[in-house]
This record gives C-alpha cells, sequence and structure tokens, in this order.
C-alpha cells in the first residue's frame, strides 16, 4: 500500500474523532436534509397510476428499456442465454483470440478502430472476472435487507414481479454492456476507459447528436461520482460497521472507527492495483458470498422441503390477487418493480464502466455476458432470500405483509435464524463481504467518470482513491443519512442519461450482435 495513503489514513482519525464529539455528523445532517429531500423528490418524481398509487418516473423509465429491448432483441434474455453461460466458460475464446483473416473478411472483428485492435483484444479483464466485478456492485444489502422490505410491504407476490423485473433489465443490462465495450477508449499502457461517458459522448456523435452527447456523458459523470461516494462507499461501511458491532456487542464510536480503518485501509491495497486487482479479488469473493449465502438457503429449504410448493403458490396467488396490501395488485406489482431496480441496477449504467474492460473483439460477447447479472442477483438470489422468508413466515413471526419492516436485515436474519441459529454470524460475514465488494466495484465506478471529468494523470488517480477511501472512515463512524439518500438519488439519476443515449444507440448493438453470432458461426463451421 501506498505509505502517504495510509499516513492519510492515520491521521483522519484524530479529525474523525473530534468532529465526532462535537456533532458535526449531525449537523451535516440536519443541514443537507432539504438539498437531499429536493433532490431525491426530483430523481424519484412520483406519476400517479391512479386509487393512489404512485411511482417514481425513474423506475417507469427503466422498466419500459428493458421491456422495449427484449421485445426488439426478440428476447435476447432467454433466446441467447445459453451461448451466454457457454462465454463465461470460455467455450468461445477462439472468436475473441482469432485473427482478422478467419473473420469472412472482417478485417477490425467487433468493430474496433484499427489503431487500437491489437490492444483491446488483450483487454484487463476475463468474461468471468468482468461479471463478478460488476455483480460485487449489485449483489450485497438489497438482496438481504431490501426483499424483506418489499415482501413486509407487498407480500409474498412481490417476488413474483421481482423475477418478471429481472428478466426484463436482462436485455437492458445486454444493451449498456455492449456499448461500453464498442465505445471503449484504449490509453497508450493499455489502461481500458469505458461506461456510458464514452459511449453517450462518441455514440451519440455517430449518430449526429453531438452536443447531446457530450451533455449527457459529462452529467452521467458527475452522477456516477456522487453516488460513488455515497451509496457505493459511506452506506455500505456504515451498515457494515453497525452489523459488525452489532455482533460483537459494542457499537461505540472507537469499535466503529477501527472498523472503518481497517475496511479503507483494505479497499486501498485492492482498488491501487487497478480493474485487474480489483477483478482478481471480486472473482473469488463474488462466488465465495454469494455460495454460503446460498448454500444456507438450500439448507433451509431442504429442511422445510414440504412447504416450497406452498410459497411458491403464495408467490402466484399474492401476485394476482393481492389481499390486504395497499394498493391491491398494482401496488404489489409497483413494490416488486422497485425491488427489482435498485437490486440489479439495469439501465442505470453502473455495470457498462466495469464490462467495458473486458478481454474481447467482440462487444456483444460482453453484453450477453452482462445479461447473467440480473438473472444471478434478482432471479436466483432475491427469489432464495424470499422463499426462505416466506416459509419461515407461515406464523408471521417474522413480519406482517402490509405493514413495512422497519429493519429489512434483521428480519432477514431472524428468518434464517429460525432454523439456522448460528447464521446471525454468518450474515455478519456476507454483509462485511457485500460491502467490501461494493465498495470495490463503486469505486472504480467513480474513479472511471472523475478521470473523464478530470483527466487521467497520476495526480488525479491517487486523489480520487485517497477521497475514496477517507470516506468509507467517515461513513463507518457518521450519522449521514441526508447525505447518503442524496447520493443514492444521485445513482439512480445516471439512469435517465443512460436510457436516453441506449434508445439512441441499440441499432449499433443489433449489428454487433449479428457481427458476433457471424462469427460464432464461422469459427463452428
Amino acid at each position: 500500500m501506498n505509505k502517504k495513503l495510509f499516513t492519510l489514513l492515520l491521521a483522519i482519525v484524530p479529525m474523525l474523532t473530534f468532529a465526532q464529539e462535537k456533532g458535526l455528523a449531525e449537523k451535516i445532517n440536519e443541514g443537507f436534509k432539504p438539498v437531499a429531500d429536493a433532490w431525491g423528490g426530483f430523481v424519484f418524481y412520483p406519476i400517479k397510476l391512479g386509487n393512489g398509487i404512485e411511482m417514481p418516473i425513474v423506475i417507469i423509465m427503466l422498466l419500459l428499456a428493458g421491456l422495449v429491448f427484449t421485445i426488439i432483441f426478440k428476447f435476447v434474455n432467454i433466446r441467447l442465454f445459453p451461448i451466454s453461460i457457454n462465454i463465461v466458460r470460455g467455450n468461445y475464446d477462439d472468436v475473441d483470440h482469432a485473427t482478422s483473416g478467419e473473420m469472412a473478411g472482417d478485417p477490425t472483428p467487433g468493430g474496433d478502430a484499427i489503431e487500437t485492435i491489437r490492444v483491446e483484444g488483450e483487454g484487463e479483464v476475463s468474461h468471468f472476472q468482468a461479471l463478478t466485478a460488476a455483480l460485487s456492485g449489485t449483489v450485497g444489502l438489497g438482496n438481504i435487507a431490501g426483499v424483506a422490505v418489499a415482501l413486509s410491504l407487498g407480500g409474498p407476490g412481490a417476488t413474483f414481479w421481482m423475477i418478471i423485473a429481472g428478466l426484463l433489465g436482462m436485455s437492458s443490462k445486454f444493451v449498456e454492456c455492449t456499448l461500453g465495450v464498442k465505445y471503449r477508449d484504449v490509453g497508450e499502457d493499455g489502461t481500458i476507459y469505458g461506461g456510458p461517458m464514452y459511449y453517450l459522448k462518441k455514440g451519440l456523435t455517430d449518430v449526429g447528436k453531438t452536443t447531446l452527447g457530450k451533455i449527457l456523458a459529462a452529467v452521467f459523470a458527475v452522477m456516477v461520482i456522487g453516488g460513488s461516494f455515497g451509496g457505493g462507499n459511506m452506506f455500505q461501511a456504515n451498515q457494515a460497521a453497525q452489523q459488525f458491532g452489532s455482533m460483537i456487542g459494542s457499537t461505540d464510536l472507537s469499535t466503529a472507527l477501527i472498523f472503518g480503518l481497517i475496511m479503507a485501509t483494505l479497499v486501498a491495497i485492492v482498488i491501487i492495483g487497478g480493474i485487474k486487482r480489483i477483478g482478481n479479488i471480486t472473482e473469488k469473493i463474488v462466488p465465495f458470498m454469494v455460495g454460503i449465502y446460498f448454500v444456507a438457503a438450500i439448507i433451509i429449504l431442504v429442511a422445510n422441503f414440504s412447504q416450497i410448493g406452498n410459497a411458491f403458490g403464495q408467490i402466484i396467488d399474492g401476485a394476482f390477487n393481492a389481499k390486504g396490501i395497499s394498493g391491491g395488485l398494482l401496488g404489489v406489482l409497483i413494490i416488486g418493480f422497485q425491488r427489482a431496480a435498485f437490486s440489479n441496477e439495469a439501465g442505470v449504467g453502473s455495470a457498462a464502466i466495469a464490462h467495458s474492460a473486458v478481454k474481447t473483439k467482440y462487444p456483444a460477447s460482453e453484453g450477453l455476458v452482462a445479461l447473467l447479472e440480473p438473472f444471478i442477483d434478482t432471479v436466483v438470489v432475491c427469489t432464495m432470500t424470499a422463499l426462505v422468508i416466506i416459509i419461515t413466515n407461515g406464523d408471521g413471526s417474522i413480519m406482517t405483509y402490509g405493514v413495512k419492516s422497519p429493519d429489512g436485515v434483521l428480519a432477514t436474519s431472524k428468518a434464517f435464524a429460525s432454523v439456522l441459529p448460528w447464521f446471525p454470524y454468518i450474515l455478519t460475514l456476507a454483509v462485511v463481504l457485500f460491502a467490501f465488494s461494493t465498495m470495490l466495484s463503486w469505486s472504480y465506478y467513480g474513479l472511471q467518470g472523475w478521470m473523464f471529468l478530470f483527466g487521467r494523470s497520476k495526480a488525479s488517480d491517487y486523489a480520487y482513491k485517497i477521497l475514496f477511501c477517507l470516506f468509507i472512515i467517515i461513513g463507518s463512524v457518521a450519522s449521514l443519512g441526508a447525505v447518503t439518500d442524496f447520493s443514492d438519488a444521485m445513482i439512480f439519476a445516471m439512469a435517465v442519461p443512460n436510457v436516453i443515449g441506449l434508445f439512441f444507440l441499440f441499432p449499433k448493438v443489433r449489428e454487433e450482435l449479428s457481427r458476433y453470432l457471424k462469427a460464432i458461426k464461422v469459427l463452428k463451421s
């Protein structure tokens, strides 16, 4: 780890102690709340759908994009799902490594620029590493706490609509991540720079929308930086510190401070190495943390095998016959859709940044890998959580459907602990790992936005990384609810410029998909 960065992390400790003693965190929170409320109200501006039911316009935008792209690309989320699996397994690596002469006369496989094709063919991370890096940014507290909150509000039926929204989100991920690779930049040292900032600027220039592209790219870059410091950093650190303190029975400032300092140090060690090191870490952490959570869920489901059918029955019945739920069928549908959108971030554009660094000559290959992300995050992990809660809540001891659960993490923990008394310890480990991996991914997302705006110098690189690590410590000890609310809203504000760009650029994605499927066919023949 860089000595200067470590020294700075140590220097922040007495400053944070002083700030906490003076109650500065609470004062900042109080003063910032009007700004957070105003910004959140703008981003999540509700559209009235009748009978007092409202749905944030940004969620409608994300779901509409998923539905439209699913239809336009002829159910790519289902039709090409087997190919997606085979790409991750490495079955089509020969396509990426093929020479231009093998590609039926295509001098620039994947449409890459002549001057960068050699570098882009190398990339920085594998398909699997890119997938796990992106998954580490989405699989997290939303799958644990968010599902419990969704069930408490919408009942078992919310699970059905989460699954539907997750399936639609697969198509959005395919489109945005294909564009992320197609329009990425490559530095002289082979470093990849990609994401919505680049395909909005370069892609919209391709279709004659230069000014619009520059504006949307700049807006996205600002939002992703803000989101990385808040929802992708402080919130994660705060929740992990609280869960850790609760487990060891110590919730004072010193414990949180030590936890934050350790977490910041670990994150700093990883992020200084860039996306390659992040990919190397996430490819180990993500399967492990999803695995332990999955195994615990399977144990509970096997122990209650006879009740699984009834649980699915409650999900289907609740999806179309929502008794006791505010807003009825429409209310349950909206709750499920919102939970899925918050969980997998399909259409937000964040994942396109991680996927843009993949080793491939064909943008569509990574788009197909990316569509697995909402499937794993929402269709698999969220559904497993929901099934465990529904089965263990048979007597209503976990929650009352239709009444919001005050703390989703505790509800999920209680559900698992009802069968596995030791699970709260596993949950603590999972929460810390989820938080750690999420911070790794969002540090990379924010850095890409930062360097897009402020340049690619070493000074710019280290300035962002130092700030990011400091915010981890601040998030661990401070009560900055309004600040994190504001930052979370910034994450979903990213969807506005991103989705606008996707609707202009999806014909480019169609071209790339056709080119890639042709390449697979050529090499198979």
